[in-house]
């Protein structure tokens, strides 16, 4: 699990299949004294984060796929939870 903040949302043209009907943010990772670290990533979103939530993410690939009922998706990070 990784603490993030979001600073955008997504939209595409083309999708894989297993991602048609999801919410996709543009996540950044949060450091110990909430700096940013790393790159952005693409992270789906079933718990309605908006811009500048800090979220948690997982990258648990089995609970993608039952969430998104497919077990061949592109995607990786998916929000568990928002926090207050």
């Amino acid at each position: 699990m990784q603490l993030a903040q979001v600073i955008g949302r997504a939209t595409t043209t083309v999708r894989h299949e297993s991602m048609s009907g999801v919410k996709l943010l543009v996540c950044e990772f949060l450091g110990n004294e909430n700096q940013t670290v790393g790159d952005p990533v693409l992270v789906v979103d079933q718990l309605g984060a908006g811009f500048g939530d800090k979220v948690m993410l997982t990258s648990d690939g089995k609970g993608l796929g039952e969430m998104l009922k497919s077990d061949n998706t592109p995607l990786r990070w998916w929000t568990l939870g928002i926090i207050d």
